[in-house]
């Protein structure tokens, strides 16, 4: 994807300056707000998630981890729902993940959804893509949407974007806007599906940066990434997923320097000599 960087160095001084800390205390006291109980999925013949449990806490920062293939984007993708399961349950916040229709739709409303790929409407403006879904799902007052989409745009750094046209932007800025888009709809959670992925390694820490400043806020989040310095810096908790199983969970400091299965050694072992 082309990028215009046009604008990049005035918008890094917002998240660059960012305090960094998380709250493990808080989000291991939090009550439960995402349960995943036995769920299995299926393409085919081919066994995508094997047994999975999970509970994250409210205010936790759970990170994904683990190499290609293991299902770790296909367990985030079930927690709204935007991959059917073909056993078990997931519960967000009490409620039981509706099958489908308006139930589903106003569930899914309160879980945030940040994807490799931007996703913004190219038509509209950076303004009108984050006050789309206040105005129209939550049924939002459109100055009030407005007014609180430009905070939000600020707070990730991209204030001085507003008006201007989703190609006008590097893919750095597009991911903050989509972040503030998904921010915008006031979630329960927010997954983060590889969010850095398809981004230039320049643009990489710019959207870190906005990560990490919302898990030190208290915000849920579970995030499928590669990126092992965030994991290390802003996870409450690591799971490590291997062929559509959760191998091992623990707390990020434990995690990586003392891993207990030997695919997780093996995992680490390779990230470590390359």
């Amino acid at each position: 994807m082309e990028s215009n960087d046009q604008g990049d160095s005035a918008d890094k001084r917002g998240p660059a300056s960012f305090e960094t800390t998380s709250n493990p205390i808080a989000a291991a006291t939090g009550e439960p707000l995402v349960i995943v109980e036995d769920v299995e999925k299926y393409y085919g013949d081919f066994h995508a998630l094997k047994n999975i449990n999970l509970t994250v806490n409210k205010g936790e920062v759970v990170v994904v981890i683990g190499p290609s293939g293991s299902g770790k984007s296909t367990l985030c993708r079930t927690i709204n729902r935007l991959e059917t399961i073909n056993a078990g349950q997931i519960r967000i916040d009490g409620k039981k993940l509706p099958e489908e229709g308006k139930a589903l739709a106003a569930l899914r409303a309160d879980v945030g959804m940040v994807f490799q790929s931007f996703n913004l409407f190219a038509h509209k403006t950076i303004l009108e893509n984050v006050t789309l879904g206040p105005t129209r799902v939550r049924g939002q007052k459109r100055a009030e949407a407005e007014e609180a989409a430009r905070a939000l745009l600020e707070r990730v750094g991209v204030g001085v974007q507003a008006d201007k046209m989703p190609a006008q932007l590097s893919g750095g800025q597009q991911q903050r806007v989509a972040i503030a888009r998904a921010l915008a709809m006031k979630p329960k959670v927010m997954l983060f599906d590889e969010p850095t992925s398809a981004l230039d390694p320049e643009m990489i820490n710019e959207v870190l940066d906005v990560m990490v400043q919302l898990a030190s806020e208290g915000m849920t989040m579970v995030v499928v990434t590669h990126e092992m310095g965030f994991a290390r810096k802003a996870a409450d908790r690591v799971v490590f997923m291997s062929e559509g199983e959760i191998v091992e969970e623990a707390e990020p400091e434990e995690f990586f320097t003392n891993p207990k299965s030997d695919r997780a050694k093996d995992f680490l072992s390779k990230l470590l000599t390359h």
